[in-house]
């Protein structure tokens, strides 16, 4: 049977002819083992890839004298939290960090141009959020690594490219590839409410998240060995004409699939259609509160917050500021919204976002 090798393929096949350095070697010979095309043709050409691969990883291991070098797909977390940008071949992603961040990940017209994690920093107000442009979901053309991302970000968005024709298989292809990842993604409680300058949010939610905090799933309920993450689906290319067509189409292919039940924003990278709502929906996906410090008798500094869970307490806000303030901590004096302004308050005390507190020691 012939091997039809792909164009992918033979790019990364290059890639690894030309490579001086193992880590280089690796990844070219990852991208092969995840582009070559699955049938009993390939399974001689598989079995030498995975035997390379393994050598190449015994070579490094052997080498004395030398720090273990991170994986090349390993991103360090930055920022309030890290959110896994997954989604469809030639979706839009990387257009979307471009538009959203200070990243600047190639963008091109044809799929799998992504072929290592991009980081870029997407600023809410005064929080930074660290984004990850990932390889897009194609069964049997995944990296393997991409799973491992997922399932170690703080939140994932699922993107779907609304300007394509092709929305419904892809998104159907997309699905398959992440129901083998054992991810349950959960809508976590997005507040639309009202944009900065005080006007109402017109962002899209098609869903009805009710009332209550956090998850929407009750932890019993989630398949054993599966990781439980917050997400949103990303409906881009929004002002395409046939957009609200295809966006009909496309709640009904995702009934009864893992992500039927997440909030979806209707963005464009183009227009910037909707990316200030979405970087909104991003902190908020985040479970995050924004917390200033003031000396007394000083104004605060609101151009530094701490970011900590939501649920923490002045005492957990002693402890992120200096580990011997929570040691020596008698109380705290609190500005915010549930409060009278300077209230005094125990340790225990629950912040909420934007709370100013005064820590005694």
């Amino acid at each position: 049977m012939p091997a039809n090798l792909t164009p992918d393929y033979r790019s990364a096949e290059q890639r690894f002819r030309a490579a001086r350095s193992i880590p280089e070697r690796l990844a070219a010979l990852q991208e092969m083992l995840s582009t070559i095309p699955k049938h009993k043709g390939t399974e001689k050409m598989q079995a030498d890839i995975k035997s390379r691969i393994a050598r190449l990883r015994d070579s490094s291991r052997r080498k004395s004298g030398t720090v273990r070098q991170k994986p090349f797909w390993q991103v360090d977390r930055e920022g309030a939290g890290q959110i896994a940008l997954a989604g469809l071949p030639n979706s839009g992603k990387s257009s979307l960090l471009r538009a959203m961040s200070n990243a600047t990940p190639e963008v091109a017209d044809y799929p799998f141009t992504t072929r290592a994690p991009v980081p870029g920093m997407v600023l809410y107000q005064n929080v930074q959020m660290q984004v990850l442009d990932l390889p897009p979901l194609a069964p049997d053309r995944t990296p393997p690594w991409v799973r491992i991302l997922l399932k170690g970000a703080d939140a994932i968005i699922f993107q779907v490219d609304l300007g394509s024709d092709d929305v419904l298989e892809d998104t159907e292809a997309a699905l398959a590839e992440l129901g083998t990842y054992q991810l349950r993604l959960e809508p976590y409680r997005l507040y639309a409410g009202r944009t900065d300058d005080g006007t109402e949010d017109d962002e899209e939610y098609w869903v009805d998240l009710g009332d209550d905090e956090g998850y929407a799933t009750d932890p019993s309920e989630v398949p054993s060995g599966h990781t439980r993450k917050p997400a949103l689906v990303v409906a881009a290319k929004a002002d395409d004409p046939d957009a609200p067509t295809r966006l009909q189409l496309l709640k009904e292919v995702l009934a009864g699939t893992p992500v039927h039940d997440l909030p979806v924003m209707l963005v464009s990278a183009h227009s910037g259609q909707g990316l200030d709502g979405l970087r909104r929906a991003l902190f908020n996906l985040l479970g995050v509160i924004r917390v200033y410090t003031k000396a007394p008798g000083k104004k605060p500094d609101l151009n530094a917050p701490f970011v900590l869970p939501k649920g923490a307490t002045v005492l957990d806000a002693a402890r992120a500021i200096h580990k011997d303030f929570a040691r020596t901590l008698r109380h705290a004096k609190v500005w915010g919204n549930n409060v009278y302004d300077g209230q005094m308050v125990n340790r225990d005390h629950v912040l909420e976002d934007e709370d100013v507190i005064e820590l005694h020691v």
